[in-house]
């Protein structure tokens, strides 16, 4: 090169400049053309953030709207049919002080009967409409509270026990009812079919999963016995929870357990 004429040499140097130049520009491009692009995609993200918020806040109010409404129910029926149901109660019981007759008394008593069963079925939709009762805890203090008044008139000893329960776990509503629900089946066929003087109800949960185990020392469950509506109801609302509902045979006795994913 250094044999080579200056005009030449001024060429040469001034190609490379160009190219040179023209590569930072190609460069300065890409750069920017990248810088665009990475705001654009950050706006969109924003965007869409955005929207997915709007969403959320859309649901969190249709929740509040729903709640609100289970709240208002919730009031009305205590306030007008527990009201009710107690003037009724009170008014039976007071002709059943005046009846003379043994079959009006027994009538009476029949009528008091119904009335005490309308104001526990009353109470157990109370509590399932009572969004604060939403957590797994309050869930497992109700159903030991409904077993132990069903059977407190009976023979049959309520036992429980918890295992690994985390109390303020969020449980929906209707995993919530469909869940006592079948404790509410399983007990009464303990009452009704098991013989038994014993029932252990046991909760355990692990991670997300749940388990409900209702196990009694009855005369258990005959081979051969066919299935009846109890029990096909108790596998049915499980698997609506995508849920298992399986029966052991134990010596002596039976297990009914109920398995879900909170």
């Amino acid at each position: 090169m250094k044999n080579l004429p200056l005009e030449i040499k001024i060429v040469y140097i001034t190609a490379i400049i160009v190219v040179m130049l023209f590569v930072l520009f190609i460069i300065l491009v890409v750069l920017t053309y990248n810088r665009k692009q990475l705001l654009y995609l950050k706006e969109q993200q924003l965007k869409e953030s955005e929207h997915q918020n709007q969403l959320l806040q859309k649901e969190l109010e249709k929740q509040k709207v729903l709640e609100q409404e289970r709240e208002r129910i919730s009031h009305d029926m205590h306030d007008d049919l527990g009201a009710g149901i107690s003037a009724l109660k009170l008014q039976a019981e007071f002709l059943k002080q005046k009846a003379e007759d043994d079959d009006l008394q027994n009538d009476i008593d029949e009528l008091l009967k119904t009335s005490e069963e309308m104001n526990i079925s009353m109470r157990e939709m109370l509590w399932s409409l009572n969004s604060g009762n939403d957590t797994l805890g309050s869930f497992i203090d109700y159903a030991i509270l409904y077993t132990g008044n069903f059977l407190k008139k009976t023979k049959i000893m309520v036992y429980s026990e918890c295992e690994d329960i985390i109390a303020e776990t969020a449980i929906s509503t209707e995993m919530r009812r469909n869940l006592f629900l079948c404790l509410k089946e399983a007990v009464n066929n303990v009452y009704k079919h098991s013989q038994a003087n014993t029932v252990k109800l046991s909760f355990s949960q692990e991670d997300n999963n749940f388990s409900m185990k209702i196990s009694d020392n009855g005369n258990g469950i005959s081979d051969g016995q066919k299935e009846g509506n109890g029990l096909r109801n108790m596998k049915r609302r499980m698997n609506e929870l995508s849920g298992e509902c399986s029966i052991i045979s134990e010596n002596p006795g039976t297990c009914i357990v109920f398995k879900i994913v909170l």
